[in-house]
């Protein structure tokens, strides 16, 4: 492998519902999946770790499913992130161009401008995502190095989170035994493997819907306009159905991935599930559409508080290309149907894509961010220079920021 220049990128997607390591090999441009492992997760709620040990087991075993498939040992990974602490912001830098044209160093400068913003000690940077950059009064410039001109803009979008949050996700990557490349938002990764270049100039909203969040990131122009988090997912979905139809938890997962839908006036009066009784009563038999009119609510109530906060950031005229779906809740049935009636545009459900061998396995959305990472990472060692400037100890670093916001809480 290495004689020809390959070289192995892995995204661990760490969620509230399964923790999924995907191996990929690099040659060039071509990306070759290889290898996945996925494990349950039970340290993690909302996104967030709850508990170290047992996260820390679960990365252990997915890690090791997915070295067994693609034959090789997995020293390093590009982390996922997600959780409801998780905010974005738009800013802006202007810098002065310090010769006759615009060099490597003066975009570096202008971006460390725009990222000067004052973010509470308890938060971090996760990323800063340039979107344009003007020379003089020259918009929608995307790189603008070469160029003449003596006065240089960028717009950028910052994404913060929690400090603890992002150190215990380094803390447990580590404590398995791996070291954290990078991490990323989990929407960014999957918006890297599911959309197409033309949904991402036009505008799209790509919604990554996971057990305990849904992730929401705005493209248009090639770049990121918006993200958004939202403390709901298919957990919610689950607890619902184990309310309403008095059944336990494992059995209403069971129940909503076997026969979940979204649409109630589809099914037939005729179709019937068997519902398995608590405290040792009998089973039951209950007519499928009660599912339907269980998930549906929920469903729109979900999108609605999406495009709500679509609204609120005044970008309902950009996600033109429509809205793509991604994650493991975006398998329920009639999901599609219920996104395009709130949202009034096209949807569809997002799957990777520009990717070679196990294709079979990950045509799937709920390994959308999985594959999203390791094309992230794939990009990330390809490109000369970060622009986010991340330092290769990720765990000093948020270490150093968690003691200096101590220092000022005391």
């Amino acid at each position: 492998m290495q004689g020809q220049q390959e070289e192995i990128v892995v995204g661990l997607d760490i969620g509230t519902t399964k923790i999924c390591a995907v191996v990929g090999v690099t040659a060039g441009r071509d990306i070759s999946i290889i290898g996945i492992g996925s494990h349950p997760s039970v340290g993690l709620r909302k996104g967030v770790v709850v508990d170290i040990e047992s996260t820390v087991d679960s990365i252990r075993k997915a890690v090791e499913e997915a070295e067994l498939m693609a034959g090789c040992e997995i020293s390093s990974v590009y982390a996922g992130i997600a959780g409801g602490h998780i905010t974005g912001f738009n800013s802006r830098g202007i810098i002065a161009i310090k010769g006759q044209e615009v060099t490597q160093r003066d975009i570096e400068r202008v971006i460390e401008a725009a990222r000067a913003v004052a973010i509470p000690m308890d938060r971090e940077v996760i990323h800063a995502l340039p979107q344009e950059f003007i020379v003089d009064d020259q918009a929608g410039i995307k790189n603008p190095v070469g160029m003449a001109g003596v006065r240089l803009e960028v717009k950028i979008h910052i994404v913060t989170g929690a400090v603890t949050s992002a150190q215990n996700i380094v803390k447990a990557t580590n404590q398995a035994g791996l070291e954290v490349c990078d991490i990323v938002l989990e929407s960014l990764a999957s918006g890297e493997a599911v959309l197409t270049g033309d949904e991402k100039e036009l505008g799209a909203g790509l919604l990554d819907i996971g057990g305990g969040t849904t992730d929401l990131a705005i493209f248009q122009g090639k770049n990121i306009k918006h993200t958004f988090v939202l403390a709901l997912g298919g957990h919610n979905l689950t607890n619902d159905i184990a309310i309403g139809l008095r059944a336990p938890h494992f059995e209403a997962e069971k129940i909503k991935e076997q026969y979940g839908t979204c649409i109630a006036y589809n099914i037939s009066p005729l179709d019937t599930i068997e519902v398995p009784g608590m405290g040792g009563r009998k089973s039951r038999e209950l007519p499928r559409q009660i599912l339907g009119e269980i998930l549906e609510p929920r469903m729109e109530e979900i999108f609605a508080l999406v495009k709500r906060e679509i609204y609120k950031a005044e970008m309902e005229n950009i996600i033109t290309s429509g809205i793509i779906i991604t994650g493991g809740t975006a398998l329920l049935n009639g999901i599609t149907d219920v996104a395009e009636s709130v949202f009034n545009v096209p949807a569809r459900l997002g799957k990777p894509l520009g990717i070679s061998g196990l294709v079979d396995i990950v045509n799937n959305p709920m390994y959308a961010t999985g594959v999203g990472l390791v094309l992230y990472g794939a990009r990330q060692r390809s490109s000369l220079t970060s622009f986010n400037g991340r330092e290769k100890n990720l765990f000093n670093r948020l270490y150093s920021r968690m003691k200096q916001w101590f220092k000022e809480i005391i």
